[in-house]
């Protein structure tokens, strides 16, 4: 059934492409669909006006039961590298684009519902979502983009009524996700491990008119995709870095050419600071542990790479050559956006040859005393306070080897010439209070799954919508997971 009770102009360009790159399909209906979460700040945005659509008719739209005028679902092909390994197909398995809406800034907006039923792609799955998995990406996407981090966005959430099966019976539940497009560097794989250089060429032109229309302009459009796309990933990377983020599952299929984070499953932000933190339980030798993240983006990059060869020059050689060359700038980018984050959260404007070290320094000695990354950069951030320096010290184990550095630190300071309340300012807009601690995470998953209870979900979507913001009501959250709180694996949900 289609209604329209959102006033926006649905379209759907990706279903104008041939059809070898989705397969049209719709959403299947599900028993008794419930709103249980609705972002009207994000439906602003996007130009969606509600105002006539009471609970049940969003439930009904958000499920799949109904859907908006104008949209044309689709169920995107494309393939991946998961965990290194190549598989030509994998696609939508339990995703359906129902269509895009140009937001209030004139941009093209991807909306997707996930968990809406079998797919050509679904590979024996059900193509549905549990409900604490959609839970657990409708409070990351929008804590990530609270932090100023590129990020697809949730826009709403609803329990299906029916049960699914997962290690044991389970809610089922829709997540409805924006993204700028969902394009991924599998999605050239796709067409490349076919040889099917028509196709390529079509959705090389369509990511460069959608996302990077000045490539569009070069003497070589494939080669400055490439760099376009890995200079937006390497600023991308370092902002994980400097917040603690572990993604969890860099597939080549979860990484979106508009350089937005994407795919939720088994992520976290990590608490005690240790570069070889592993978060996935499915992820047995640590290839997307917190510290590999740069490396294995560079590896996902060199894949894309590959896919546009025959895009990049006639001549194979030639190709690689320039292929190779944008790949290996990507250490140097990302190197330079991994500094330029970390100055900031260190309270520093300018640049000086020994900040590099000196991040270091203490990064040494927050995974020596094992600090929680979060709560030790905003300490930092409020040392200028009466009780500033005995907080901050108080994290480490080591006072000597602390007060050495702060000394340094000190000293770095010093050099230069902002007002000590304008770097404390920038710095606590910097270093957010409030992250998706682990066990909170799963602290509201588990009141929504086994009570049917939504007040936890809700209170840490209050808190988290200003993570830079300190409110004594929320003490509870500034603080990492006691020994018995810790939720050491999250799992991908599928």
């Amino acid at each position: 059934m289609t209604v329209n009770p959102l006033i926006a102009t649905f379209r759907n360009s990706y279903a104008a492409l041939p059809d070898a790159f989705f397969a049209r399909v719709q959403p299947t209906p599900v028993a008794r669909p419930r709103l249980i979460a609705f972002n009207h700040a994000l439906a602003e945005e996007l130009r969606l006006d509600t105002r006539l659509a009471d609970a049940q008719t969003l439930a009904r739209l958000f499920s799949g039961n109904d859907l908006p005028a104008g949209a044309d679902p689709v169920a995107i092909a494309y393939a991946g590298h998961q965990f290194g390994n190549f598989v030509p197909q994998l696609g939508d398995g339990r995703a359906i684009l129902i269509g895009e809406v140009i937001d209030r800034d004139g941009r093209l907006r991807d909306i997707q519902l996930k968990g809406s039923g079998p797919t050509p792609f679904s590979r024996r799955g059900d193509g549905r979502a549990a409900l604490g998995p959609v839970l657990r990406e409708y409070l990351v996407s929008e804590a990530m983009f609270s932090l100023g981090i590129p990020s697809t966005r949730a826009l709403a959430a609803v329990t299906t009524g029916d049960m699914i099966l997962r290690e044991g019976p389970v809610p089922g539940a829709i997540l409805t996700r924006v993204a700028a497009s969902h394009v991924r560097v599998g999605t050239f794989a796709y067409f490349a491990a076919r040889d099917d250089q028509a196709s390529l060429k079509q959705l090389t032109d369509y990511v460069i008119e959608r996302h990077y229309p000045d490539a569009g302009n070069d003497q070589i459009p494939a080669l400055a995709l490439l760099k376009s796309v890995i200079s937006r990933q390497a600023e991308l990377i370092a902002q994980w870095m400097s917040i603690g983020f572990i993604h969890g599952v860099m597939n080549t299929d979860n990484m979106a050419i508009s350089g937005e984070t994407i795919d939720f499953g088994p992520c976290a932000f990590m608490e005690s600071y240790d570069p070889k933190t592993v978060f996935s339980a499915i992820d047995e030798f640590g290839r997307y542990a917190y510290a590999n993240q740069p490396r294995i983006a560079q590896w996902n990059l060199a894949r894309f790479a590959e896919a546009l060869l025959p895009l990049i020059d006639a001549d194979q050689q030639r190709a690689i050559t320039l292929a190779t060359d944008a790949i290996s700038a990507f250490s140097s980018q990302y190197d330079a956006f991994w500094l330029a984050h970390m100055r900031q959260k260190l309270g520093f404007s300018s640049e000086h040859p020994d900040d590099e070290p000196l991040i270091q320094a203490l990064l040494d000695q927050m995974q020596a005393a094992q600090t929680d990354f979060t709560q030790t950069f905003r300490a930092l951030s409020d040392l200028e306070t009466d009780a500033g320096p005995q907080q901050f010290l108080a994290l480490f184990s080591s006072q000597a080897a602390i007060q050495h550095w702060l000394q340094a630190w000190r000293s770095r300071v010093a050099l230069e010439n902002t007002p000590i309340a304008a770097r404390q300012t920038a710095m606590l807009a910097k270093n957010p209070v409030y992250i998706p601690r682990n066990h909170q995470i799963e602290a509201a998953i588990r009141a929504a799954v086994d009570r049917d209870d939504f007040s936890f979900f809700e209170k840490l979507q209050t808190v988290l919508a200003n993570p830079f913001r300190e409110d004594p009501a929320f003490a509870d959250y500034s603080t990492p997971a006691l020994p018995h709180e810790r939720v050491l694996r999250t799992f991908c949900g599928t």
